[in-house]
């Protein structure tokens, strides 16, 4: 999956499909895209637990993480 990354407030990332990033959810800041990934279940990425940010991805259209801790329910 590609997935696009884009940096939030802090240490705060949102992982998305959406090359914009306009799915992310505003409360965590102005979105600058950080890099582009290509991710796949099961294979270790560093700073991102794959599998989580794919499930999130497929499920709410977007994975958020704060200093590399899933916080995606947090914006739901």
């Amino acid at each position: 999956m590609l997935v696009y990354i884009f940096r939030g407030n802090g240490r705060v990332f949102g992982f998305t499909q959406n090359p914009t990033g306009a799915n992310l959810p505003t409360g965590y800041g102005n979105w600058n895209q950080f890099k582009t990934l290509q991710v796949s279940k099961g294979v270790a990425q560093p700073g991102v637990n794959t599998d989580e940010c794919i499930d999130d991805i497929e499920r709410y259209g977007f994975h958020l993480t704060d200093a590399h801790v899933r916080i995606t329910d947090d914006a739901l």
